[in-house]
């Protein structure tokens, strides 16, 4: 929904032209983006009594969220 083919990889728009069900489709881009937010937030809570030790974790998750593609 936010990149061209040249920078996904892949052809833009091909999941939409598939009518494969995603989180855009069933939330709207700022729906899917606010439940990713949301979902990382509860992994990092749940990770948290680990301190330190799931840094790399904690990591992966927000790469997730700001991830251009």
């Amino acid at each position: 929904m936010t990149a061209t083919s040249e920078e996904l990889g892949k052809t833009a728009g091909k999941d939409e032209d598939t009518n494969k069900t995603t989180y855009v489709k069933l939330l709207g881009l700022e729906g899917a983006k606010a439940e990713a937010v949301a979902v990382v937030a509860d992994a990092k809570a749940a990770l948290a009594p680990f301190g330190a030790r799931a840094g790399p974790l904690f990591a992966i998750a927000d790469y997730i969220v700001a991830r251009k593609n």
